[in-house]
């Protein structure tokens, strides 16, 4: 790369850099929303909270039902 091009770009370098960043977060939250592994331990967070009683029974049958229901949406694409 050219000095003249290294320098002309030089103002776009924190823009490139949160560009990157977004990026990598967005493939983060990816590899956790479709991660099987990831929703059976958050399916197992919410059991231990209820078994707790941190939450009420209502509110850990409505996570476990979307929980069931994205791992179901991944079964069904792979």
């Amino acid at each position: 790369m050219g000095l003249f091009k290294a320098l002309t770009l030089l103002p776009l370098a924190p823009v490139q850099g949160v560009v990157w960043v977004a990026e990598q977060l967005q493939q983060q939250a990816d590899r956790m929303l479709l991660d099987p592994d990831a929703i059976l331990a958050e399916l197992d967070d919410w059991q231990r909270a209820v078994d707790a009683g941190h939450i009420s029974e209502d509110e850990y049958l409505r996570h476990e039902g979307e929980l069931l229901d994205r791992l179901d949406a991944i079964r069904e694409t792979s």
